[in-house]
């Protein structure tokens, strides 16, 4: 290696760097002004002179914090029905996209590649689409409006099992000799997927659940539609936009900011403990199946 071509790789690697921390600060700039105008407490006879006194608060204060709590609102409710609905399609859809990907990655049968395909090509079409008709069709069973919580787990979970991509390939790469071993031995598919495939299987099944968790934790259009007009239905997506929607707009966009940090938490914390498993998960289902 010759010491121009050191030179210019040390060059590179700065330049590079350098480039890394500018976008790295962009990206974070909007979330350090949440955090810090969460921590304001707004005075409509106080007047602010330029961009720095509405970023930087002269005074530190956790009455944002103690409005979301204190009974005035029914933030509590909400945050408790967002915890419901994310929970619930969590679980519900990892099962049965698990189910759903080890049928379709081990066994032959009849129209299973028609099957896949249909899935993939009714993918394609955004789900928002429907919305006039799932609203319609729940309303008939009183799943709207005070019933939307359970209305907004029926719909996560629903349309779950098309969601087989990334879980069907990582099955796809576990070797199919070891259930076959398994079947001459007496065991059962449902005792090999439980017994053997799965506890190999830690990777994705934590991607799956964290993306069906990460839905309906971030859901706004169908929460929104399908709640609409029953505060104690509606999820912190929801409540929260109705909040800087009044007309007391500065008055309510700092507490719109304590908000939004309390449901970044719980998904902040899950990627930074869960992200080994995460990115195995993504990696080992990127194959073709």
């Amino acid at each position: 290696m010759t010491k121009s071509y050191k030179k210019k790789r040390a060059v590179g690697n700065a330049v590079a760097h350098v480039l890394l921390v500018i976008i790295s600060i962009i990206w974070l700039f909007p979330f350090v002004g949440l955090i810090l105008q969460s921590f304001r407490s707004y005075d409509s006879k106080v007047e602010y002179g330029g961009m720095v006194d509405y970023l930087i608060p002269k005074h530190f204060s956790l009455d944002n914090y103690r409005f979301l709590f204190n009974g005035q609102t029914n933030y509590l409710k909400w945050y408790t029905n967002t915890i419901i609905i994310a929970f619930c399609v969590a679980a519900l859809q990892t099962i049965i996209v698990l189910c759903v990907s080890y049928a379709l990655s081990r066994m032959r049968f009849t129209g299973r590649t028609f099957l896949m395909r249909f899935w993939l090509i009714l993918g394609m079409f955004p789900g928002f689409l429907t919305m006039i008709c799932l609203y319609f069709l729940l309303k008939q069973f009183g799943l709207t409006q005070a019933g939307a919580v359970p209305g907004l787990i029926l719909v996560g979970v629903a349309s779950s099992g098309m969601g087989y991509y990334v879980c069907k390939g990582y099955f796809d790469t576990i070797p199919k000799a070891l259930d076959e071993a398994a079947r001459i031995d007496g065991a059962t598919r449902a005792r090999v997927f439980l017994t053997m495939t799965l506890p190999m299987s830690k990777p994705i099944i934590i991607y799956t659940a964290l993306v069906a968790f990460m839905a309906p934790w971030c859901d706004y259009v169908f929460a929104s539609y399908i709640a609409f007009g029953h505060d104690e239905s509606y999820n912190v997506a929801v409540a929260m936009t109705r909040w800087v929607w009044t007309n007391d707009y500065q008055g309510y966009f700092t507490r719109f900011c304590a908000g939004g940090i309390l449901v970044a938490i719980p998904v902040t914390v899950l990627f930074m403990c869960l992200q080994k498993y995460y990115v195995e998960g993504v990696t080992g289902g990127a194959v073709k199946g």
